[in-house]
């Protein structure tokens, strides 16, 4: 079990300088983990009332049934997790908006190295990873075949945490269009892009939405964001090797363009 170290943000402050209008029905933020989930978490959390918000978990397999109260309509909260798609997940989350993050394999093979080689996360499944007796390039390889009795690998992780729920009326976000979007907040299409996620989750948007979600997709808020995380003695490439990405196409064919990456 990892021991995640992160700094705490300070939205809960931030949003209570806003009016904020109450949650009419439960929404569940989704993710596959190292796809920008705190990004996403943060910029919704600008537009919930902070006794709205689910704080106990991030809701996964492994603690549903302890969970189940964040997607009572009786009591509409934002919830948020990574949960795998399976019979026990449709069923708790069916009366909830539910929005889907994803990332295209390219880069969170890459992400989730990084994450497991910083010094935020602890724990003695890590200690090997971190021991400089294994290269970059392998740890990247390891992301994509999974890490035996401690990891799963690339095509596991997808299938269960995002092509399982497609088709399933989930909201699907691609963690590279969020960015984007996020960073042009002024433009015509981050405008309907927007509009879209707020009708998702049945929130409607107030007109200083701009000012609230730059203050929630601030990097600085988020303990995970790649600039937070310190990984001494390991340099990432910033794109992901040829040969690493022939090894994705290979562990997984026809995964990119069933998310719409090709």
């Amino acid at each position: 079990m990892a021991l995640i170290m992160l700094k705490p943000d300070t939205l809960d402050t931030e949003n209570r300088r806003f009016e904020q209008a109450p949650l009419g029905a439960p929404v569940f933020l989704n993710s596959l983990p190292k796809s920008g989930s705190h990004l996403l978490r943060n910029i919704v959390r600008m537009f919930v009332p902070v006794s709205q918000q689910y704080r106990r978990q991030f809701v996964q397999h492994r603690n549903l049934t302890d969970h189940l109260a964040a997607f009572d309509p009786r009591l509409p909260l934002l919830s948020w997790g990574h949960l795998p798609f399976s019979d026990a997940a449709a069923a708790a989350t069916r009366g909830a908006r539910r929005v889907l993050l994803v990332r295209d394999p390219y880069s969170w093979v890459t992400a989730r190295a990084r994450f497991f080689v910083s010094n935020e996360v602890q724990g003695k499944d890590y200690e090997l990873l971190k021991s400089g007796n294994i290269s970059v390039i392998e740890l990247l390889n390891l992301m994509i075949f999974g890490i035996q009795g401690h990891a799963p690998g690339l095509l596991e992780m997808y299938t269960h945490h995002v092509v399982a729920w497609l088709g399933t009326n989930v909201h699907l976000l691609r963690f590279e269009e969020l960015k984007s979007h996020v960073r042009d907040i002024e433009s015509a299409t981050a405008d309907e892009y927007f509009s879209a996620l707020f009708a998702a989750c049945a929130i409607d948007r107030p007109s200083n939405w701009r000012e609230r979600l730059t203050i929630g997709a601030n990097p600085a808020q988020s303990g995970t964001a790649r600039e937070n995380l310190s990984n001494e003695g390991f340099d990432f490439p910033d794109d992901l090797p040829a040969t690493q990405r022939a090894l994705i196409d290979f562990a997984a064919p026809g995964l990119r363009a069933i998310l719409g990456y090709e």
